[in-house]
């Protein structure tokens, strides 16, 4: 049985956008593998333009989705190899690093290296074009050429040729920690055309690169011994869960009656009309706050968790038809962080009142519970059974949770551009792509939403969250190369091969190595993270 280990400079996000969605696949198989690949129409918006200079980026990010990780470059961007491409002159290359794991290259292209890709420029024109008086492919003496064509023209072809040729060989000096796909010619192409002595003189322009960034530990090695205390819900302790569970299927089998005689009492289900404004000091009408609003609203009294609290407090005993204003701050907690801390006053119309009328929790009510039961005792098993396991999990996604929060505290990095950008865009991606099952945008919308302007802004506006993402993933990625971490072989075709079985049962389009790619950071991620949790001092704390 092989062991597969990580061998080639990688520098690629480790816990991408899926891996944070299941993070735990040593054992199980990936359950969703269209997570892994985003569907065609994502390369609408596959690459940001953050210039407003001339850029020749030679990359192929217009045909690239949002799954596609940067890695290290071993080869040249550029379509001609330096190594095959001798240059009949060197060219000058200063290197200066920059911030955010950047490296500026300052290139100075010599005479004859320009002349001879001048010379170049000139003989493709001569094959293809058609002056008068000359046969095709006819050798037409210099100064005509030009002028046919135009000696602007021509300038600018030469420049781009120059560039062309050259940026292999430039990047030579950051070959092995340059990340692929992330050179960036910076030097307006106006400003080379301006400055450029046509065609002997010396060409000089700037590039950018990102580079694979270092990863600084503190304390040094401190990844090994972690401390970590993971704060767990009550609510998936799994007695606690079963009980609730056994409940709620209790109450389904119940029949509703109208309440006629009393207001409303913890157990009635009652359908409520909610408006909601913004209190204000002056006693003057607020504005509305739509999301804490709702028509035909049905309230369960004994489900009311995720309303303000004192909100049942607030209309216990109103009556069926009667009216209650009143007035609440929301907590600082409140999950929707615009309301934090906002004192809305509350217009409740009681609709209808209901309350329950249950039959006798008994065995003769087993294999209404749970099919293929006949005893209670047999139902509170089963569920209990099926609880215990999700409260596994959850306590597992719960340490993995509190494990990458830590390692993102103490690892330092400079985040690379394009790192942000893939991990930023296959977040966006994954959100388009639900967007997209749930409300079946048309063409214009989703146009619209795949903008270049539409990405930036939701790349901007998740910043610190993508931050911290690229942190922790990077941070994984470093551990599993220190620690000479491995997975079988066999685990990853087994898992490339049910995903590319998944695609295809959903006729989705997929790139095999992507897929591949992909799976196996999964499987790094996960055997990194069984490593950290066997190598930790972790407590367990309900809240």
């Amino acid at each position: 049985m092989e062991l597969m280990s990580s061998t080639t400079l990688n520098c690629k996000p480790y816990l991408s956008h899926n891996f944070l969605i299941s993070r735990r696949t040593s054992n199980t198989h990936i359950s969703n593998p269209l997570l892994l690949l985003q569907s065609n129409y994502t390369t609408n918006f596959a690459k940001l333009t953050t210039s407003n200079s001339r850029q020749l980026i030679f990359q192929q990010s217009a045909t690239r989705g949002f799954s596609s990780q940067p890695v290290v470059s071993t080869t040249t961007p550029a379509s001609v190899n330096s190594e095959n491409d001798k240059l009949p002159a060197d060219i000058e290359v200063t290197e200066v690093e920059e911030p955010d794991s950047k490296v500026r290259l300052s290139v100075s292209v010599p005479p004859a290296v320009c002349e001879d890709c001048y010379n170049k420029v000139l003989a493709e024109m001569t094959k293809i074009a058609k002056v008068p008086g000359f046969r095709p492919g006819q050798k037409v003496p210099e100064n005509i050429l030009v002028s046919y064509h135009g000696k602007s023209f021509v300038r600018k072809a030469t420049i781009e040729a120059i560039l062309k040729r050259t940026l292999s060989h430039a990047m030579d000096s950051v070959k092995g920690r340059a990340l692929k796909d992330s050179v960036r010619i910076i030097t307006k192409f106006s400003e080379m055309d301006e400055s450029f002595n046509f065609p002997h003189g010396y060409l000089r322009y700037d590039c950018v690169v990102d580079v694979a960034p270092a990863a600084k530990w503190i304390p040094e090695d401190g990844y090994k011994n972690l401390r970590i205390v993971v704060e767990i819900d009550q609510e998936i302790d799994a007695q606690t869960a079963c009980e609730a569970e056994i409940k709620r299927r209790h109450k389904a089998l119940g029949i509703l009656r109208i309440v006629t005689d009393r207001g409303l009492q913890v157990g009635d289900v009652a359908v409520l009309d909610i408006s909601t404004l913004k209190a204000t000091e002056d006693d003057s009408e607020g504005e509305k706050i739509p999301s804490a609003e709702s028509k035909g609203f049905q309230l369960d009294t004994e489900e009311a968790d995720n309303l303000p609290p004192g909100f049942l407090d607030s209309i216990i005993g109103i009556k069926g038809g009667e009216t209650k204003t009143f007035s609440l701050a929301f907590p600082d907690s409140w999950r929707q962080e615009n309301l934090r801390g906002v004192v809305a006053q509350y217009t409740v119309i009681c609709k209808e009142l209901f309350y329950r009328e249950l039959p006798a929790l008994d065995d003769s009510l087993a294999e209404k519970l749970l099919s293929g039961c006949t005893t209670l005792i047999e139902v509170r098993e089963s569920i209990l059974e099926r609880c215990k396991e999700i409260e596994q999990i959850a306590k597992e996604q719960a340490t993995d949770n509190a494990i990458l929060d830590q390692l993102c505290k103490m690892i330092q990095i400079d985040i690379p551009r394009t790192l942000f950008e893939e991990q930023g865009r296959q977040l966006y991606g994954a959100k388009l792509l639900e967007l997209q099952a749930k409300m079946k945008l048309d063409e214009q919308q989703l146009a619209n939403l795949s903008s270049p302007q539409a990405v930036k802004e939701y790349l901007e506006y998740e910043r610190e969250n993508i931050t911290s993402m690229v942190k922790q993933s990077l941070a994984v990625g470093d551990i599993f190369k220190r620690e000479n971490l491995q997975f079988h072989t066999e685990d990853l075709v087994k898992e490339v091969e049910n995903s590319i079985d998944e695609f295809k049962r959903n006729n989705q389009e997929y790139d095999e190595e992507r897929v591949k790619d992909q799976v196996q950071e999964i499987l790094e991620g996960s055997k990194v993270l069984e490593w950290l949790r066997d190598h930790a001092t972790i407590e367990y704390v309900v809240r």
